[in-house]
């Protein structure tokens, strides 16, 4: 049987580590892209022209391949959906896709759509001067307008704060100019947004349990997948973990399949995986829309495959293929999985970094567990403190036969590393 080939355009470290483990004898993966976080790859991020590179993988993969996609929030998602559009292969409309990632433009289709799911919010530039700019009374939620990692994303509690926060050095003004220039040069090519990518987006802040709520689109009709809850720092808005199964009352989570159904509809989003981030209060019983990916939340899909036994990568395999995704469950004697961020909130580096040894040892141990590192030291690790007010230095997908057991499981991992 000959093998479909996939182009995958900043792949993500998820896919690349599903792929080497996983059974995709039948496909041939081709890459595309450089690493955003990483010296000396990411220097091509000063030059980088979005709009030649999509002409460059047009022309070579013209006739060549059988599907694109992208799970990179950054810069991926938009290529491949542009990509795919211009060879005519399956794939979001790059205008939906503009859509779900400029926050601002987002918001204003959600209100439209579910306006009772919608905090108040206003747009303004990086360098607003005057409160009343602003458009919303302090305190308020601030995140710019195409953001991802929750990058720059803090509650501020005045309009001082606010300046503080958005004081940046040269070389940090320089790095966020050119990570939003490729969308500012793509968006006029499918939109007549005018804001562009150099604002930010206040929100009134709102409480509750944030829920992921992933699935797929093919031909107009929503499948989904399941629902991930999303667990905090005690104190904090910064991810401690991810956990599937979803906790919150199987009547809510109804809902929340109702309201993304509701939403997806109404922007036009008929092909192509989704994840949806919204809160549920328990006290008023209210849901919130955060906000709407338009790819696979890589990090999660593994989570999936632990307790359920189905693969969200080959389906997405199949989705940009043209196929309809196939779901074959199999026994795993997991009831629960989580995404496990461990993270510090000091600034201070790892007392140690882990050996390749010491990782290829718990890897052997823990043959079911994914493990990334990010190390940091030096300008990164403040710079992320500063962006984020914290910064991860890894994370660990695992399974368990209860949540016990895969916080056992996670320890003895932690200890093994020395963290």
């Amino acid at each position: 049987m000959k093998r479909k080939r996939i182009l995958v355009v900043f792949p993500k470290e998820w896919d690349r580590d599903e792929f080497s483990r996983g059974d995709y004898a039948d496909f041939e993966f081709v890459y595309a892209g450089f690493d955003l976080f990483s010296f000396p790859a990411n220097a091509r991020l000063l030059t980088f022209n979005v709009v030649r590179f999509i002409d460059e993988l047009v022309e070579r993969w013209r006739g060549r391949i059988d599907g694109v996609f992208s799970n990179n929030e950054y810069f991926g998602a938009l290529i491949a959906a542009a990509v795919a559009e211009r060879l005519g292969l399956p794939g979001t409309p790059p205008v939906v896709v503009v859509t779900a990632q400029h926050k601002y433009y987002a918001r204003l289709e959600q209100s439209r759509i579910a306006p009772e799911a919608v905090p108040e919010f206003s747009v303004f530039p990086f360098d607003v001067s005057d409160p009343a700019d602003v458009g919303l009374s302090f305190p308020l939620y601030v995140k710019p307008v195409r953001a991802t990692f929750s990058v720059l994303v803090r509650r501020v509690e005045d309009f001082a704060e606010l300046r503080r926060h958005l004081t940046f050095s040269w070389m940090e003004e320089l790095i966020i100019r050119k990570l939003v220039k490729p969308f500012n040069d793509l968006m006029p090519m499918y939109t007549d947004f005018t804001i562009d990518a150099h604002h930010l987006i206040a929100e009134r802040p709102v409480a509750g349990q944030e829920v992921n709520v992933d699935g797929y689109v093919r031909e107009g009709k929503v499948a989904f997948i399941g629902l991930c809850d999303a667990v905090m720092f005690p104190g904090t808005d910064q991810f401690e973990r991810f956990v599937y199964p979803s906790r919150v009352p199987a009547a809510v989570q109804e809902r929340m399949r109702a309201l993304a159904e509701r939403l997806l509809s109404g922007m036009g989003y008929r092909h192509g995986f989704f994840n949806l981030e919204m809160f549920w209060d328990p006290d008023t019983d209210r849901l919130m829309l955060i906000e709407l990916n338009p790819r696979l939340a890589s990090q999660l899909a593994g989570l999936y495959r632990r307790v359920d036994g189905i693969n969200p990568h080959r389906m997405l395999l199949d989705l940009c293929t043209g196929s309809v995704p196939q779901v074959a469950p199999i026994r795993t004697g997991c009831s629960v999985a989580a995404s496990l961020v461990s993270r510090r909130f000091d600034g201070r580096p790892l007392e140690r970094d882990p050996r390749p040894d010491e990782v290829a040892d718990v890897r052997r141990r823990f043959p079911d567990a994914a493990i990334m590192l990010y190390l940091k030291h030096g300008q990164s690790l403040a710079r992320e403190m500063k962006w984020l007010g914290s910064y991860r230095y890894a994370v660990v997908n695992l399974g368990g036969a209860n949540e016990e057991a895969l916080n056992q499981r996670y320890a003895e991992i932690r200890r093994l590393l020395q963290f």
